[in-house]
């Protein structure tokens, strides 16, 4: 087998890693909230309908919201009583209709969580289904539904591979996985090779993390495992899976396209280990592995804790917060959201929490472009951030089309290596929304048109 570790992509960059704090401590259990807020929407695509109503007892594992088109079901992950189903604070911002579960500390499992008699036994197809009960989604922070992902993908793939790139700063969590849970990782990879029919996996993982790549070998080694970890360099934004693909493979997916149009199909650590215990176990995804860090936490660690858990208990738990803090992120410094409060709750596609001190920010009020280029040479797509931003803050938004501003994954390294400190990555997130909403707006017009003249045709007749 040829070694393809001297690929590279387009642009990045090297922030400090800024792991140290947390990347020795092995994930603790959370001791467990006295409720937890579960929101509707914690996948890619429509937000689920709650199925539960205040007074109802509910179990663990039990399926409290149920989706419609594209999206995965959503599980309680405590039992006890549901308190309300109202809206709540949401951390992709405004609020989002939660299921408010009072926690009664029994832990009970609900009957719905079954185990199949033989996980190895299972075909594909019954392996999706199991993928898709589960409510599995992408766990690295796109949350696209897993379910979806490999049923689009089986036959169009050759290559599967996992993301262990974990390059945003802070952020340990697949890490300490890769330490502690590698046979879960194995496990799921060697799911997923049977569920594509592909003869071996790729993990590929940053090189700062040898000893995870050390005790993933060793299973495989085992197990005698179909799967194979390829080192990577270090450079930021490795875990993105369109620059993950060009790392592993050589090829680069198409502007506008998936991964599967080049034969690959990516997924997360933690995703492929929620893979091996929905097969195994019949085990919805309750829990959630969140790396809380940065210079606002008195005592950054990784914790495990129930879907829904507010960030307020994550701080506690790590002796809370400095009092200088001024900023809070759901997520990591360069994709993360910035929190209005700490009462939002842990999602599926939460990996860190980070709070920060006043000092570290950087930013400029009126930040003025020197055009130096140097945005145009992180951008890992290829694109021309510097024009992007003068379309988006002038509503140029048929310019803005053309300079492919969908294909901005808003990764951040633009800003990041900007000396003028420019707000690209915010501009270029409020540049989408709007032309997602002229696009709409033209189609809803071409349609009422085209209404309006068969209308008149139909008058003439």
């Amino acid at each position: 087998m040829k070694k393809t570790m001297a690929q590279a992509f387009f642009g990045g960059v090297h922030p400090n890693d800024m792991k140290a704090a947390t990347n020795e401590k092995a994930i603790e259990q959370l001791a467990p909230p006295a409720e937890v807020v579960i929101p509707m929407s914690m996948h890619f695509g429509a937000p689920c309908t709650p199925l539960v109503k205040a007074g109802d007892h509910v179990k663990v594992g039990q399926k409290i919201g149920e989706f419609h088109g594209l999206g995965a079901p959503i599980h309680a992950s405590v039992s006890g009583t549901v308190k309300v189903v109202e809206p709540r604070p949401y951390s992709m911002g405004g609020n989002m209709m939660s299921v408010v579960i009072e926690n009664d500390f029994q832990n009970e499992l609900s009957e719905e969580v079954k185990a199949p008699a033989d996980p190895d036994a299972l075909t594909a197809e019954e392996m999706v289904e199991a993928i898709k009960n589960a409510g599995i989604v992408g766990m690295g922070g796109a949350t696209f539904p897993t379910h979806a992902k490999i049923s689009s993908a089986i036959g169009k793939v050759d290559t599967v591979i996992i993301n262990g790139a974990e390059c945003e700063p802070y952020i340990t969590g697949d890490h300490r996985t890769m330490l502690e849970r590698p046979e879960e990782i194995i496990g799921g990879a060697t799911y997923l090779a049977k569920m594509f029919g592909v003869d071996r996996v790729v993990i590929g993982v940053e090189d700062n993390k040898q000893n995870g790549i050390d005790a993933m070998n060793k299973v495989i080694a085992e197990k005698k495992a179909p799967v194979v970890v390829e080192p990577l360099r270090c450079r930021y934004p490795q875990g993105g899976e369109k620059q993950l693909c060009q790392a592993i493979t050589g090829k680069q997916v198409p502007p506008g396209g998936l991964p599967a149009a080049i034969g690959c199909a990516v997924f997360n650590i933690n995703t492929t280990c929620a893979i091996f215990r929905a097969i195994t176990q019949g085990m919805p995804v309750v829990n959630k592995i969140v790396t809380v860090s940065g210079s606002g936490v008195v005592e950054p660690k990784n914790l495990e804790c129930p879907i829904g858990t507010p960030f307020s208990c994550l701080f506690d738990a790590c002796g809370g917060l400095n009092d200088k803090t001024y900023k809070l992120i759901a997520g990591g410094p360069m994709m993360g959201m910035a929190q209005y409060t700490a009462d939002v709750s842990v999602g599926k596609g939460t990996g860190a929490v980070l709070a920060f001190c006043e000092n570290e920010e950087q930013t400029v009020e009126h930040p003025q472009c020197i055009r130096c280029g140097k945005c145009v040479a992180a951008c890992p797509m290829h694109l021309e951030p510097l024009f992007m931003y003068q379309y988006a803050s002038k509503n140029m938004l048929d310019e803005l089309n053309d300079a492919h501003i969908m294909d901005c994954m808003e990764c951040g390294a633009c800003a990041y290596v900007c000396p003028a400190r420019v707000h690209l990555t915010h501009m270029f997130k409020t540049g989408k929304q709007k032309l997602k909403d002229k696009m709409a707006a033209d189609r809803a017009a071409a349609e009422a048109k085209k209404a309006a003249e068969e209308k008149k045709e139909a008058a003439n007749k």
